[in-house]
């Protein structure tokens, strides 16, 4: 407490540089982690449910994961060759 009061009365923090705005907590990249921590978070969320309540074995929740993963890459693949194919016309 008294390190914080020194600091704020003998005014160093002026000293102190700016964060970068790259790394600002409104910036693009903070927002984007932000939403990978709560993807995560959800994750683990629906592993819990699948594993204590519906009663799937964990490698059956890992290997309802894998397959969804696989899914969504294969949609995002198909959907990113029918816009460079249309850019390309």
């Amino acid at each position: 407490k008294t390190d914080f009061i020194n600091f704020i009365s003998d005014q160093e923090w002026k000293s102190i540089e700016p964060v970068s705005s790259w790394f600002g907590p409104s910036s693009f990249l903070m927002s984007s982690m932000s939403a990978l921590f709560q993807l995560s978070m959800w994750i683990r969320h629906c592993h819990g449910y699948l594993t204590e309540n519906v009663g799937i074995p964990v490698w059956g929740s890992y290997a309802i994961f894998a397959l969804a993963t696989l899914f969504s890459g294969l949609i995002l693949g198909l959907v990113s060759e029918v816009f460079e194919t249309d850019q390309l016309v």
